[in-house]
């Protein structure tokens, strides 16, 4: 298989033949929005996943054809000079509530002032993921896994996003051939890492072809036992999913950890591309970052959730707000993720009860929280406390976890 061009560039127009193929099927909802908003798009425009990438909404002037925008939003997206562009596809933009700046979709996608200010602990790069590249766009932090960013592009560009330095820009964190076999040449090189989580920007808003071929390569290192996938395009860009992406990937196994936000993303459309990646044979993860006032209530987690699970996705991980720059506004307390956390235990399924970590600034990597189930010991029994706040004693002799530890 020939080698892929540059990965960071958008994808190109579908040739003739392309646009023949069998569309993606279309809720009514978003048939309304194409024809109110987008009258010149055929729907099997609309159904293809370039058409949506090349029509994103990127201007004011776009954004303000679509939605009805505060003064707030406004302002920030005139003052937005440099940084983390604007970029929504239409599928997600026809999810967002386009009267109401509170809408938690629209939240997470449209600049408002606070992105602006910039709070104590914040950074352009707070994981201290650049200490620890090892190559081109290749980080190696943890002992036997290293996070391989392949492209700076993704279909939609979230507002809290822990790359914003990277995502979208022009310059030193484009990505090129040259750069992906530096990074592979460091992965084949070093016998110890058996874990490669592929990231960027989003791999999968890269052409079938090409990520057939580095798929290919890392398969083709025999220490690597295990490759991820971290994307966001089957909920927002869904017709990306087309049965040739899903021969790609089922060909080659990896795992998929799917960044999910809120139950309105888990559309008919969504579901149509998550029933074609399980179909496939795809492990499907799901990956949820705690935004204030988007997700941070019970009922609505619980209904992510909910909906993650029936569509055979794993949640896995609730993630802390970064403290990313300018992301002050979406940070809860650690408090509500515990919170969030002990709500679901005990009161739903297992599986659907996801890990909450936040990941320590600086390049300390994730760090897992869990609310604090031990009350105490009384003699030679722990004192724990179940999920519907009873207190029940464990025997455990020789023990010494909960000594000391005052009863509440």
């Amino acid at each position: 298989m020939r080698s892929p061009l540059a990965a960071e560039t958008a994808p190109p127009a579908p040739a003739p033949a392309a646009r023949r193929r069998a569309r993606f099927a279309i809720a009514p909802a978003r048939h309304a929005f194409r024809r109110r908003f987008f009258p010149d798009a055929s729907a099997p425009e609309w159904s293809d996943w370039r058409w949506q990438t090349r029509n994103r909404i990127r201007t004011l002037a776009e954004l303000e054809r679509v939605f009805q925008l505060s003064d707030d939003e406004r302002a920030a997206v005139m003052r937005r000079t440099s940084g983390l562009p604007v970029g929504i596809t239409p599928y997600y933009a026809s999810l967002m509530g386009r009267e109401d700046p509170a809408e938690p979709l629209r939240r997470t996608h449209i600049p408002v002032g606070a992105e602006l200010v910039t709070l104590p602990g914040e950074d352009d790069d707070p994981l201290g993921e650049e200490p620890d590249m090892v190559a081109p766009g290749l980080v190696h932090r943890y002992p036997d896994r290293v996070l391989f960013l392949v492209t700076n592009f993704c279909a939609t560009y979230c507002r809290y996003c822990m790359r914003s330095r990277l995502v979208g820009s022009k310059g030193e964190h484009t990505f090129s051939v040259a750069q992906w076999e530096a990074a592979l040449g460091y992965i084949e090189a070093h016998a110890e890492v058996r874990d490669v989580l592929i990231s960027g920007g989003d791999p999968l808003t890269i052409a079938d072809d090409k990520l057939d071929w580095l798929l290919g390569r890392l398969r083709r290192i025999g220490h690597v036992e295990l490759i991820r996938i971290g994307t966001k395009v089957p909920l927002a860009l869904p017709m990306r999913v087309t049965p040739a992406l899903a021969r790609v990937l089922g060909r080659h196994r990896p795992w998929l950890s799917l960044h999910a936000t809120h139950p309105d993303e888990l559309t008919p459309e969504a579901t149509l591309a998550l029933d074609r990646l399980a179909d496939a044979g795809i492990p499907l993860g799901g990956q949820t970052v705690l935004l204030k006032g988007v997700n941070d209530d019970l009922a609505v987690m619980r209904a992510l959730m909910h909906g993650l699970i029936k569509r055979r996705v794993r949640p896995y991980y609730l993630f802390q707000c970064d403290p990313i720059r300018g992301s002050g506004h979406f940070r809860t307390p650690v408090t509500t993720g515990l919170e969030l956390i002990e709500g679901l235990r005990g009161h739903t399924s297992g599986y659907a009860v996801p890990h909450f970590a936040l990941d320590a600034p600086g390049g300390g990597g994730k760090v897992a929280l869990v609310p604090d189930a031990i009350v105490g010991r009384e003699g030679e029994d722990l004192v724990v406390r179940n999920f519907a706040g009873a207190l029940y004693r464990y025997p455990d002799p020789g023990g010494m976890l909960g000594a000391g530890k005052a009863r509440r």
